[in-house]
């Protein structure tokens, strides 16, 4: 396969954290060396980057398949359009950039040469939701609204490096467009210790509980679980249900557990209250007729200020000790 541009030799770049609260073991880059393993035996797997390779985890894959992977500048939309024509050739491509530019930079071109095509384009975003404190041109508040209005187009947000080391091959198996967000670096051990396995379209009960249901997605699920913990001793017993696939969503497995009857229903997301998994929750119940007191944990409908991470979560109630003390107070 002949390169668009010639690949130079990255160096790993400090490993950054992707929002890891105390005391939970990592795993360095798990996108970048699930794909690349999957590249051993399967030779349609190509990666794209639109000049943040080193930034989403993809520098590793172009350092191990220089052949197979494709730098395409700054330039999302090519990227967007070029994965549509690499697909139709029979390749499997992984686009990646910020999950800010994949969506509001590549929308159009998405929608055309990929989604309208149903081309197996793998779209990753990184930096997704408030991830950065970048500020605005940086955190992707939107991009799982912006994706799920797109026909043919599945959403995932996967919790933790556990996950998304079982996503890729998954979404490589799937023909289709996907949209996925990922957490880079260093990121975040959890969901193994709950003897879960990734499938695309499914959601999981990870632990039970009486007063509360938490149905969350992304690293929240992570925070859900902290909060469950943290609250059962006092007295709160939270059930988590993880939806790593927001489209298309596990209807069945929602009804299911919203149906229990006295629990407060509590949505968790790293993303706008508009258009994200709160409001697909709240439709489903709705459509399906199922009564449940809901409450939601998301970023507001504003553009978000700049600043330090840590500081910015906690104002816009994306912590752990912001998801107790509204669970406490809900109650």
């Amino acid at each position: 396969m002949n390169q668009v541009s010639t690949v130079t030799k990255i160096s790993a770049p400090t490993i950054a954290s992707s929002s890891i609260d105390e005391g939970h073991r990592t795993r360095a880059m798990p996108f970048g060396n699930a794909l690349i393993k999957l590249a051993e035996t399967h030779p349609d797997i190509v990666g794209m980057s639109a000049d943040l390779a080193k930034y989403t985890d993809m520098h590793i894959f172009a350092e191990a398949y220089p052949d197979r992977f494709y730098q395409m500048g700054m330039s999302e939309q090519l990227m967007a359009v070029a994965a549509g024509g690499l697909a139709k050739e029979g390749f499997v491509p992984f686009a990646t950039t910020y999950a800010t530019f994949a969506s509001r930079r590549c929308y159009d071109f998405m929608s055309q040469a990929v989604a309208e095509q149903d081309a197996s384009v793998k779209l990753i975003g990184g930096l997704p939701g408030l991830t950065t404190g970048y500020g605005p041109s940086h955190q992707a508040t939107d991009d799982i609204a912006i994706f799920r209005a797109m026909p043919n187009m599945v959403v995932i947000d996967p919790c933790d490096a556990h996950e998304i080391e079982q996503m890729v091959p998954a979404i490589a198996e799937y023909h289709g467009p996907v949209y996925a967000r990922i957490l880079r670096g260093n990121v975040a051990v959890v969901l193994d210790e709950y003897g879960y396995r990734f499938e695309l379209g499914k959601a999981a009960l990870l632990r039970g509980g009486r007063d509360v249901l938490i149905i969350s997605t992304g690293f929240m699920t992570m925070r859900a679980l902290d909060s469950a913990k943290e609250l059962q001793a006092d007295g709160i017993d939270v059930a988590v249900l993880h939806v790593p696939t927001i489209k298309p969503l596990d209807e069945m497995a929602i009804i299911r557990e919203a149906k229990r009857t006295g629990r407060l229903v509590v949505t968790a997301e790293n993303h706008s209250s508009v258009g994200g998994l709160g409001e697909a929750v709240a439709s489903c119940l709705s459509m399906n007729g199922v009564s449940a007191e809901i409450r939601r944990i998301a970023l507001p409908d504003r553009f978000l200020a700049a600043g330090t991470l840590e500081v910015l979560q906690e104002r816009y109630g994306i912590t752990r000790s912001a998801m107790s003390k509204n669970i406490k107070r809900w109650l």
